[in-house]
């Protein structure tokens, strides 16, 4: 009971302090890489707050996976190095007994690991490119900003304006490059004006301008002086909605459309819960540390392991994807390697104790001999 308790009380500190050290690097890594994406105008800047928070909440079952399997190997680790695995030893407990507390403490993160890949995940990958869709649905116009070259969303035209009414139906000093059938064409007005014909589409009319269209590389330009010249901007039809990715699906809905690229995702989802929890057990006999050797090469390996654990299980979704191989021999090679590579650490892990034991014994007794009374 006593040794059950010191163990989650201290497996609970541990966790919640490696999960904020590990979210507080992602936030920053996400943070970073949606305000680019924000700069470079592939993201709406309002919606930064969201598309984070809609990150952090897909990456929430791997961070915690994370968390749990750092947090064993600090906890048991220091156990080891202060000796008190000595103590927990002496008193008639083996490596074996730890599996029991272990898995009691990591089965609800286990459990909240799933719930995360199976529903949450799916759910912010599916708002996260709705909001993507909205943000590329949006006409040319609307992305104008005064003083700001600006991308059309179908990247064939580019738009500077100098100023802009606060209406936002009146402009002035316009630049506008296009390239249709491999023809650059350029133009240049003093005024534009915003206007909508009755059939819902919206126009863009220029006026006292000129247009240059050609070829790049060749002298036979043609220019344009204009009056009043109109430029498409919007239709009254919506864009056709595009469909979510796989990773946006439901996991129903991979399960009933079992393609290949839906079956390669199911594996994921279905493989982090599992992987988290090989995890926790793996920690157990990896944070045995010798204090004559230090324990630098066991975290060195329990890193390799975690890398490569998670690179197979990535490869392993990769290759089902692309039908290289079924989904019944994907899913589960890379767990049972992972419960035979366990198995066989707890063997050499309390093969290591046992030799220890039996070549200790003799010198304490000899010890115990020579002393004086």
């Amino acid at each position: 009971m006593i040794f059950s308790t010191s163990l989650h009380r201290e497996l609970r500190y541990t966790t919640g302090a490696v999960f904020m050290v590990i979210l507080t690097i992602m936030l920053t890594s996400l943070m970073i890489r949606i305000l680019g994406y924000a700069a470079n105008g592939r993201v709406n800047p309002t919606d930064v707050a969201i598309l984070i928070g809609l990150g952090t909440l897909g990456y929430l079952a791997i961070l915690l996976a994370s968390s749990m399997f750092v947090a064993i190997l600090i906890v048991l680790t220091r156990w080891h190095r202060d000796a008190e695995m000595v103590i927990w030893f002496s008193s008639g407990l083996s490596l074996n007994s730890f599996i029991k507390p272990i898995l009691h403490f990591a089965a609800p993160i286990v459990v909240l690991i799933t719930i995360l890949a199976l529903v949450v995940w799916p759910w912010a990958n599916r708002q996260s490119a709705l909001l993507e869709q909205r943000f590329n649905a949006r006409d040319d116009v609307s992305m104008i900003a005064p003083g700001q070259f600006r991308e059309s969303p179908r990247a064939d035209r580019v738009f500077f304006i100098e100023s802009i009414s606060k209406s936002l139906d009146h402009v002035e000093n316009i630049f506008i490059t296009d390239v249709r059938n491999h023809n650059l064409g350029i133009t240049i007005a003093k005024q534009g004006l915003l206007q909508t014909d009755a059939h819902g589409d919206r126009y863009l009319f220029l006026n006292h301008g000129r247009r240059y269209e050609g070829i790049p590389g060749q002298l036979d330009f043609r220019i344009i002086e204009f009056e009043r010249y109109g430029v498409k901007v919007s239709s009254q039809s919506p864009p056709a909605a595009l469909a979510p990715p796989p990773r946006g699906l439901d996991t129903l809905t991979l399960i009933s459309q079992p393609t290949p690229a839906h079956l390669g995702e199911l594996l994921w989802r279905i493989g982090l819960p599992l992987l988290a929890l090989m995890l926790s057990l793996l920690a157990i006999p990896l944070a045995y540390v010798n204090p004559r050797l230090g324990r630098s090469h066991t975290l060195v390996a329990a890193v390799l392991i975690y890398l490569i654990y998670m690179n197979l299980l990535n490869l392993s979704q990769t290759w089902v994807a692309q039908s290289k191989i079924s989904f019944g021999m994907g899913w589960w090679p890379m767990h049972l390697a992972a419960i035979l590579i366990c198995s066989i650490l707890f063997f050499i892990r309390r093969t290591n104790m046992s030799w220890s034991h039996q070549l200790l014994r003799p010198i304490l007794d000899n010890i115990t001999k020579k002393r004086p009374a």
